[in-house]
């Protein structure tokens, strides 16, 4: 597009700052409101469950989610989520992204209140119906992120745009803490209600009945915010650039242009930002020609990469951390509480890391990412992440000794805090700005769905690789032999050294229009 062509869509550049934005961030973040809060909860309420379901008369221990099946109830939704990254992210491109918008939401509602519902006469079949109806959960939560990222960047000014997709993205945070505060008190009010002994002087009798309740309700509370923002997904316009570029309406990309710059803006205007007949517009190419691999190859191999290197450091220790402090002595152990003390001290050893690392890390992230640039967020964060892994693990076992607990949860949040502070964000803004309109969908989700892998791959690889290399001990726990929590570190570690090495295949789109970074004023462009 020249000249006079790029005319409307650098009104949507130049923008003010308006309430519109602000009710976008919030419509758009509630997928990743449920997708950190079902995250967050799953995490917990496994100990809960494997007590439930799991416990044997007689055991000297309480009973515990066999590992298949603890890899299949964390796993499942993430293999969802990754079915629904690389679907609603071609279907965004094909049919527009506010036409399934509202899909994704519904499928989160439903599901989330189905996992609650899970049934079964025996701890298999309810197992079961709980993987089934989180696998469709993450699908839901899977097609937000392409849709989500792809519809606010296309809405915001560039001056903005980075701050504002990473504010739908720190949504995360809120739904960390939202998940932590209802655990904390849903298993509060059923202690208070149904007191229970510890393990050690009563087991059948500190699991109560009603502890199946308690898991149950804490999933199903997920769905109520995402009900609550419906309504008003629903009402959002499409984006004026998928209008006007891709479905080549000019006379709806004006009344939708109208609605965000809330100033009239005439078909003929809108016309202006559509490259439809201009002479020098070759065939537009796809996403597996030879043009995109020339102008975008080495980006996708590097959104894809990072964000692949990232999830298998990021999700590996979130998923696994109650297992850590337990690991350290910052839980006690399982034995000496209930069923739902136990469920209590994990939710409130975890909200309080998130309060301080996790959550601060997102809104430092929306404050500088428009004045420091995505690239240099990113780098920056890998390598602190790089540090403190080996901070953790070079002086493992001075931070299990008695007394130093509290200098491994320090260092542990800090790269928590330097995640989101860093690519746990930026890999989730950039892909939402560097390809362009008709493939920008796809491209994120393609690389949201390599994050995915990586989420897998720590959600299943962590909780093998680190048990005990002690083959006696391993088998207790009804694991092989792993390499132990050191050794884990250190491999997330070099994993996130290889995610700063390939953090420069990633462009800076910091201050710059879509078209200019995806390259649609140039001739060839789709």
């Amino acid at each position: 597009m020249a000249g006079d062509q790029m005319h409307v869509l650098s009104a949507l550049d130049s923008a003010k700052t308006q309430w519109y934005h602000f009710t976008a961030i919030v419509i758009a973040g509630m997928g990743f409101f449920t997708d950190a809060y079902d995250l967050f909860c799953i995490s917990l309420v496994t100990k809960l469950i494997g007590r439930v379901y799991y416990t044997v008369d007689g055991a000297s221990k309480p009973g515990s989610l066999p590992p298949n099946v603890s890899a299949a109830v964390n796993g499942v939704a993430f293999v969802g989520t990754l079915t629904g990254q690389l679907f609603f992210g071609w279907l965004g491109d094909r049919v527009g992204r506010k036409s399934v918008y509202g899909m994704t939401l519904l499928l989160m509602i439903i599901c989330s209140v189905a996992s609650g519902l899970s049934f079964g006469d025996t701890p298999t079949s309810v197992m079961a119906t709980l993987c089934f109806f989180r696998f469709w959960l993450g699908f839901g939560i899977g097609g937000d992120y392409p849709l989500s990222a792809t519809i606010m960047s296309e809405y915001a000014n560039k001056r903005t745009r980075g701050a504002f997709i990473a504010a739908v993205f720190a949504m995360q945070g809120f739904g960390i803490l939202a998940g932590g505060a209802v655990a904390i008190g849903i298993t509060a009010i059923f202690r208070s209600r149904f007191p229970a002994p510890p393990f050690a002087a009563d087991p059948a009798a500190s699991t109560p009945p009603q502890a199946d309740y308690v898991w149950r309700l804490i999933l199903m509370f997920g769905a109520l915010p995402a009900a609550l923002t419906f309504y008003w997904r629903m009402r959002m316009p499409e984006t004026a650039r998928y209008t006007a570029i891709v479905a080549k309406n000019a006379e709806r990309a004006a009344a939708d242009m109208s609605k965000v710059l809330q100033v009239k803006i005439t078909a003929e205007q809108a016309e202006m930002a559509s490259p439809v007949d201009k002479p020098f517009t070759s065939k537009p190419f796809g996403l597996f020609s030879g043009e995109f691999a020339r102008r975008h190859g080495f980006h996708l191999l590097g959104t894809t990469s990072t964000w692949l290197l990232l999830d298998i450091a990021y999700y590996s220790q979130n998923l696994f951390q109650k297992d850590i402090f337990s690991a350290i002595g910052w839980i006690p152990e399982a034995k000496t509480m209930s069923a739902l003390d136990e469920l209590y001290h994990i939710a409130r050893a975890q909200t309080l890391i998130a309060l301080c690392g996790t959550v601060p890390g997102y809104w430092f992230t929306v404050a500088l990412i428009d004045v420091v640039g995505r690239f240099k967020i990113q780098a920056a964060g890998f390598f602190m992440m790089t540090a403190f892994m080996l901070a953790l693990a070079v002086p493992y076992d001075h931070w299990t000794a008695a007394g130093n607990q509290i200098g491994f949860v320090v260092l542990y949040a800090l790269t928590f805090f330097f995640a989101n502070f860093g690519p746990n964000a930026t890999t989730f803004i950039v892909p939402a700005e560097i390809y362009p309109a008709r493939l920008r969908a796809t491209c994120h989700g393609i690389s949201a769905a390599s994050g995915k892998v990586g989420a897998i791959v720590g959600s299943f690889g962590f909780l093998y690789l680190a048990q005990t290399p002690d083959p006696a001990k391993a088998a207790a726990h009804g694991y092989p032999p792993g390499i132990g929590v050191r050794n884990s570190l250190f491999a997330l570690a070099g994993c996130s050294l290889l995610g700063f090495l390939l953090t420069f295949l990633v462009p800076e789109p910091k201050g710059k229009s879509l078209e200019e970074m995806s390259r649609e004023n140039e001739a060839g462009q789709p």
